[in-house]
């Protein structure tokens, strides 16, 4: 019998990357639900893809009518742009928790597997390399620095379900994405800085003839996954969810690819200059320092480092990734610089 899959989000940059997954490799069923199709061209007129233009505050009867109808349930719907935490911090909060609390519950009524997505950064500043999903500590930054109201909001969501695992019988698997990079990832044209992924923030300042600005001179370091890893790994966790995936949380991320951000800015410019119609503009670009208060605002505070144990998804999973950096960085180039005028916004 066919697995029914609802992807809340679905037009998002996992959402249709794990749709179109799951229409080529599988028989499942994917319903859909987001403001827009722009990111779905391959996914739309598929027979096993449902799709309904809708927004998960305001369609509610719709939604849970397919959370009764399907088996799996993943809601993708969340802020995820630092710059909004700090200037919207409570859209953040009633979107990222509020909303999903209430789909969540939902899941808790109709006895389904609930796939949902945490973030790495719930780890907040913890001091420990690498994280570990089973005891390392959460350490978030004091009231007045906002930009952690997107983290506490995500790991609030994860206590609540893993308490409705535990007291009321919730099926459901918790997967912590680190920096997932690819294809449809942003819109590279989008013209305010920090509004976007760092990644494609980068891109657009290069082929746009701008500076890349570096907060606090770029020290932070990141993990980058590629999203074919990622969505590998979400497709192992469905056909997994009734047993070595269920009450269970991953982190998804590659420890190999482990860059500081400055770091990052370099590979891109030069790996930008190998194509033609860009190498001019990639050449001319600046790498500036900038302090964490001009680029996001008042309220902002980063992370150091954030490395990966993936030793769950390992032994769980029988997942590993795959994509070295400098392949992630062609394969995501190779897509963006080909649509610079897409609307790709998530």
């Amino acid at each position: 019998m066919s697995v029914k899959i609802l992807i809340l989000g679905v037009n998002g940059f996992i959402g249709s990357s794990l749709s179109e997954r799951i229409l080529r490799d599988t028989d499942w069923e994917v319903y859909g639900m987001d403001l827009g199709t722009h990111k779905l061209e391959g996914c739309v007129n598929h027979e096993r893809f449902h799709f309904v233009e809708g927004d998960i505050t305001i369609n509610k009867e719709w939604i849970e009518y397919h959370v009764r109808k399907c088996d799996v349930i993943i809601p993708l719907v969340a802020v995820a742009t630092p710059s909004v935490y700090v200037t919207n911090p409570l859209y953040v909060f009633e979107l990222d928790f509020e909303a999903n609390l209430a789909i969540i519950r939902q899941c808790v009524k109709y006895k389904k597997h609930v796939m949902f997505p945490s973030t790495s950064e719930v780890y907040g500043m913890s001091p420990d390399v690498p994280f570990d999903e089973e005891t390392s500590t959460l350490v978030l930054g004091p009231i007045n620095k906002q930009r952690w109201i997107y983290s506490c909001s995500k790991q609030l969501m994860d206590r609540v379900i893993y308490a409705y695992g535990d007291k009321a019988g919730l099926n459901y698997t918790l997967f912590r994405p680190f920096n997932w990079i690819g294809a449809k990832l942003d819109n590279i044209l989008v013209p305010k800085e920090g509004s976007a992924r760092v990644l494609t923030q980068f891109i657009g300042n290069i082929i746009q003839g701008k500076d890349i600005q570096l907060v606090d001179g770029g020290k932070q370091r990141r993990c980058f996954t590629y999203i074919d890893d990622g969505v590998d790994a979400l497709i192992k966790i469905i056909a997994r969810r009734h047993d070595q995936a269920n009450r269970r949380i991953f982190n998804l991320g590659n420890p190999e690819n482990d860059f500081s951000i400055k770091e990052l800015a370099e590979m891109l410019v030069k790996a930008v200059a190998k194509y033609p119609a860009f190498k001019e503009r990639a050449l001319n670009t600046k790498i500036i320092d900038v302090t964490a208060e001009q680029y996001y605002g008042k309220g902002y505070q980063d992370v150091s480092s954030r490395v990966p144990a993936i030793d769950n998804a390992r032994k769980y999973l029988d997942w590993a990734p795959k994509f070295g950096m400098e392949e992630s960085l062609k394969l995501t180039l190779d897509y963006h610089l080909a649509h610079p005028d897409e609307n790709l916004d998530s």
